[in-house]
């Protein structure tokens, strides 16, 4: 046996509400009736992406970035209109929008310090 691929993908947050709130905001993700209550799980496809509270004993603010070394990509078709939203809101970007084979493609930094890539071809 062996693992088909990716299935669920979490991130742990140190504010479940507000960086619940970021992603439905700003990326417009509807958040799911499903999920434990310590969670927030979206609607999202093809791969179900949630928000958790912090495990006992793990520190975001520890290391020079949560997730060091993930690359963490969300397919969005209005990757722009995004963009434009984050920037007016003054969410970091650390990769400025291009066009390449994944369409519009950009990289942003969430409340808790993931970075996050957008892009816009499926």
């Amino acid at each position: 046996m062996s693992a088909i691929g990716p299935d669920f993908i979490s991130l742990q947050v140190s504010n479940l509400e507000s960086s619940a709130e970021f992603y439905q905001n700003y990326l417009g993700l509807v958040r799911s009736q499903a999920g434990p209550p310590h969670a927030v799980v979206f609607e999202t496809k093809p791969i179900a992406f949630a928000l958790r509270d912090l495990l006992p004993e793990t520190e975001l603010g520890s290391g020079t970035q949560p997730g060091l070394g993930v690359a963490l990509w969300l397919h969005a078709p209005n990757t722009q209109e995004i963009h434009d939203k984050l920037i007016a809101a003054g969410v970091k970007i650390t990769s400025s929008p291009i066009d390449g084979p994944f369409g519009r493609t950009f990289t942003f930094v969430d409340p808790d310090g993931y970075l996050v890539t957008l892009h816009s071809k499926a």
